[in-house]
């Protein structure tokens, strides 16, 4: 395994770009984080995380989809075409997959001491997967195990669909929310970083409250000391995750069982509250007690997207 040759890595989100070198089959190493605003793109980053070392292939996970040679990221300015980074980095091939396809090919590979249950059940085999998690954006992919073991991962935009009320509060962040963003509102607006923040706005102004809020930290932290408006907000983004990975649930029969990853929900900590997503979950009228024998899990292992890159093969 030691003479195999080492692989570029990469998670490339909207905010931070994580790289790592690994060997066939093996586990990430050298890992480092750069900022996506101190690079002026993709092969510049990795030009600065490699320092001049030579990789002959390279497997990057990118947080948008990946539909041809050009890539443009969802969420950052960063915008590349394949074949013309593979011949910059000096690559051999370049394979470049959906950022959530990485968090999906980890999942096997999880130990139990990985993950923490927020909802009970038995997942059955060789039945779909949920990976959801919110970070930047909002990512989405399933799994699949065949008869002989081997998954197949399944991209998706599904943090990109209309986002669905619940309730006369959630219909009323909705209506703000369409005038903030001209018209369309996705899942993605309310349920990731940026969106917790804007929800905590809008809570605060409903309320007729003057909080200083100028990041997802800024709302976290204020829940954390026990600021009502911010602590309302945390509770009702737990339970909007929780509806849209119903939705999703629903959608394709997750009974293998979903996952809810992202280091968003982990810096959230003891504030990620279960009973809400629990809540928001099951909230789905008749297949209500459907949705409530489906085995739910939070990934807590750092940098899944990482491992998933390093496993990754077509």
């Amino acid at each position: 395994m030691t003479d195999a040759p080492l692989r570029l890595i990469g998670d490339i989100g909207g905010t931070n770009a994580r790289f790592a070198l690994c060997r066939l089959g093996g586990l990430p190493e050298a890992e480092r984080k750069l900022p996506v605003a101190e690079h002026a793109g993709l092969v510049e980053a990795a030009q600065a995380y490699l320092e001049g070392r030579q990789v002959e292939e390279a497997v990057l996970a990118v947080a948008t989809p990946v539909l041809g040679d050009a890539v443009s990221f969802t969420n950052s300015p960063w915008r590349f075409s394949i074949r013309e980074a593979e011949r910059a980095l000096g690559l051999r091939k370049l394979t470049v997959i959906n950022d959530f396809v990485a968090q999906a090919a980890a999942i096997p590979l999880l130990e139990a001491r990985d993950m923490v249950v927020l909802q009970p059940g038995e997942a059955r085999p060789r039945r779909p997967r949920l990976v959801i998690g919110p970070g930047t954006g909002l990512g989405v992919a399933f799994l699949q195990e065949d008869s002989s073991g081997r998954f197949q991962i399944l991209p998706s935009e599904g943090g990109h669909a209309s986002f669905a009320p619940q309730d006369a509060l959630q219909a009323e962040l909705l209506k703000r929310m369409r005038k903030l963003h001209g018209g369309h509102v996705s899942q993605e607006r309310l349920v990731c970083g940026p969106g917790l923040l804007e929800v905590a706005r809008i809570l605060a102004e409903m309320e007729g409250v003057a909080l200083k809020l100028e990041s997802s930290r800024d709302v976290s932290d204020g829940a954390q000391k026990g600021e009502p408006v911010c602590a309302q907000a945390v509770t009702l983004f737990c339970e909007m995750l929780g509806a849209v990975a119903g939705n999703l649930a629903l959608s394709l029969l997750t009974e293998g069982g979903v996952y809810v990853a992202g280091g968003l929900c982990r810096t959230l900590g003891p504030l990620l509250d279960g009973a809400a997503i629990r809540r928001g979950f099951a909230a789905k009228g008749r297949f209500g007690g459907y949705l409530q024998g489906l085995p739910m899990w939070q990934v807590l292992r750092p940098h899944t997207g990482l491992l998933g890159a390093a496993a990754y093969h077509h």
